[in-house]
């Protein structure tokens, strides 16, 4: 069995046209909200950088996270050992945060603990069925692995393009994260073994001691409109549980539209969402992608099909003049 090595000293840190089925399943967007870092291409699953724990932000951009479709799924459905339902989710739906282990391939970790407020190297491998690490991965909007890191109340969001060494060993580097539990999301193309092409997300959590641990944020109640380092974010669209449906995105400053967005992992913004309760994993997917060189805004359009009705935390990332901006706001699903 797989072991990875012990950590330093942990601290936080699309095929365009994909299956618009995710039926009951967790859907995996497209476009994910990360916190400010570099910007990236658009191939294997880029969404990140390395965005301070419990803020949403502008950083420089290197590395950093857009949204992605992974070929072969758009849904990560989450393992019925590790999943629990969240109240108000239909009985039946497929809720819950993905599992560590799915279709034989498992998220390994030695890491279960890490300390708060310093930045950290989060390290893991992917196992396949044969149990050995695996290390061949199809780049996906740019990046080979997207890892993102989330409290269980929803905050402290990262977006991260891990590294792997040649023994399949991926390192993410963590900014600094708050005491809590916090739970982490691998999302990956295998481009080999009896899961070649297929995407999946898995997910595990670590705990983060120290004061306030037990202490959880009170989700923000749902809104059309959030601001970020200046800029205005307004979400039009009532998305509804198991059905497909489309939510415009427009971006403005100081009251006047945005039209310099600059692509991002393939798009012009990487949307991901979580749902509040249970942590379920969602990719809202982009409807047109973004060309090298070019500028969109200020409206953008999501492909949205969320399996479960309640609220949901979406996490918008865009870039403008190299810099990566987060944004969080709270969506409810009817």
């Amino acid at each position: 069995m797989f072991r990875t090595p012990h950590p330093r000293a942990l601290t936080p840190t699309r095929n365009r046209a994909l299956a618009r089925a995710a039926g009951a399943a967790v859907l995996s967007v497209a476009l994910a909200a990360c916190g400010s870092a570099a910007s990236g291409g658009m191939s294997g699953m880029d969404h990140g950088a390395s965005p301070a724990a419990g803020s949403a932000g502008t950083t420089a951009a290197g590395g950093g996270h857009q949204g992605h479709r992974m070929p072969g799924a758009d849904a990560a459905t989450a393992d019925a050992t590790t999943s629990t339902s969240a109240p108000g989710v239909p009985a039946g739906a497929a809720t819950g945060a993905p599992g560590a282990e799915r279709n034989g391939y498992r998220l390994s970790s030695e890491v279960t603990t890490l300390a708060a407020g310093a930045p950290a190297e989060y390290r893991f491998a992917i196992t396949g069925p044969d149990g050995r690490p695996v290390t061949a991965f199809r780049t996906d909007q740019t990046k080979r692995m997207h890892f993102y890191a989330v409290r269980s109340d929803l905050t402290g969001f990262q977006h991260l393009h891990p590294e792997m060494a040649a023994d399949g060993t991926w390192t993410a580097p963590l900014a600094a994260p708050t005491a809590g539990t916090w739970r982490v999301y691998a999302s990956f193309v295998p481009d080999s073994g009896a899961g070649r092409g297929t995407g999946l997300v898995l997910s595990r959590t670590v705990d983060v001691p120290g004061e306030g641990a037990s202490a959880a944020a009170e989700l923000p109640a749902a809104s059309g409109t959030a601001t970020v380092d200046g800029y205005t974010v307004a979400v039009e669209g009532t998305p509804v549980a198991g059905r497909a449906g489309e939510l415009k995105v427009t971006v403005s400053k100081d009251g006047r539209p945005v039209t310099d967005l600059q692509p991002y992992l393939e798009t012009f913004a990487h949307l991901t969402a979580f749902h509040a309760g249970d942590q379920a994993f969602a990719h809202l997917h982009p409807e047109a992608a973004a060309e090298a060189g070019s500028t969109g805004g200020p409206t953008l359009a999501f492909h949205a099909e969320l399996p479960a009705s309640g609220d949901w935390r979406l996490f918008l990332q865009f870039l403008t003049g190299g810099q990566l901006h987060t944004v969080g706001l709270t969506l409810r699903a009817g």
